[in-house]
């Protein structure tokens, strides 16, 4: 891991309780840890949702990396339409 030194700068707490970290983390979220007052360590973060978090265990992950590599290998095909209409009562 690439490890970024950048010299400090001073921010300013604006009145609402903001402090802007640039235009290149805009829309980025963050986490905040305070590990004593006055001390933040400010990290960028990736949030899974609560009802997408089955999707990142590894069963889930493995079954949907098949059906991904299925899809791949069984490009879809419209010639037998009328099989596929039939077999749903279409």
């Amino acid at each position: 891991m690439a490890t970024v030194v950048s010299h400090p700068s001073v921010k300013v707490i604006g009145a609402n309780g903001q402090v802007s970290l640039g235009k290149r983390f805009a829309g980025r979220q963050v986490l905040v840890e305070e590990q004593e007052p006055g001390v933040w360590l400010v990290r960028t973060a990736t949030v899974v949702p609560d009802n997408e978090r089955w999707l990142h265990e590894p069963q889930s992950a493995a079954d949907l990396q098949s059906a991904l590599a299925w899809a791949q290998a069984n490009p879809p095909d419209d010639s037998n339409l009328s099989d596929v209409q039939e077999k749903m009562g279409a």
